[in-house]
């Protein structure tokens, strides 16, 4: 803290003791101001405490919320996962069939481990026949990180396929309950199956260019 200065202004002819006087009533007024900027130094540096630990309860509270927030919306996604399933399931052999995909085995939540007995990849629905495997992921609103998810599930698949001399081909498709237009264009883009859901049953959307991709 800097010093105050402090002028000593004599009036002309004073005695000692007049100087005396006004030298102690200096003094006094110099220690009240240094008592007084000391207090308000520490009422700044008090106020600036309480102000920090009510940032640090603001932000300790507000991370604690946040998580709550992402695990209550990640259970409600899996719901909404789990009703989308239920609704592709049913009716989604069906569905292939009529396109010329005649699948005769279908399994749900299947988990796909390794030679060690290590998990490598999960599949929500999957269609097998002699020839081919459709791997089908169901999301209650898919996204474009979905696709890359699903291309790297795909390659997984293959080389595990390879491992085994499993000469069949994979082929792909994502079902949403909730689909945009982006997401459906990058769905099909990338040479998988768009799956929607439409009243209490579901479509495959597939335009007259769409060639599927086989892994």
């Amino acid at each position: 803290m800097s010093e105050t200065a402090v002028n000593y202004d004599y009036p002309p002819g004073a005695s000692p003791a007049e100087i005396w006087a006004i030298l102690r009533e200096t003094t006094i007024k110099q220690d009240a101001l240094t008592l007084q900027m000391q207090e308000t130094d520490l009422q700044i540096r008090l106020q600036m405490q309480e102000t920090d630990r009510k940032l640090k309860e603001f932000i300790e509270e507000s991370s604690r919320q946040r998580k709550e927030t992402d695990k209550k919306f990640g259970e409600l996604s899996n719901r909404f996962g789990e009703l989308a399933e239920h609704l592709v399931a049913p009716n989604i052999r069906e569905k292939f069939n009529a396109l010329g995909l005649a699948f005769g085995e279908v399994s749900k939540d299947k988990e796909i481990v390794d030679a060690e007995g290590n998990s490598i990849a999960e599949i929500d629905i999957l269609l097998e026949n002699d020839n081919t495997l459709m791997v089908v992921e169901v999301k209650a609103k898919p996204n474009e990180k979905d696709v890359d998810k699903h291309i790297k599930r795909m390659e997984v698949l293959r080389r595990r396929a390879d491992a085994r001399q499993d000469t069949r081909s994979f082929l792909g498709a994502i079902a949403g309950a909730i689909m945009t237009n982006e997401v459906r264009n990058c769905i099909i883009r990338n040479g998988f199956y768009a799956i929607e859901q439409t009243g209490d049953t579901v479509k495959i959307n597939v335009p007259e260019s769409f060639k599927p991709r086989r892994w």
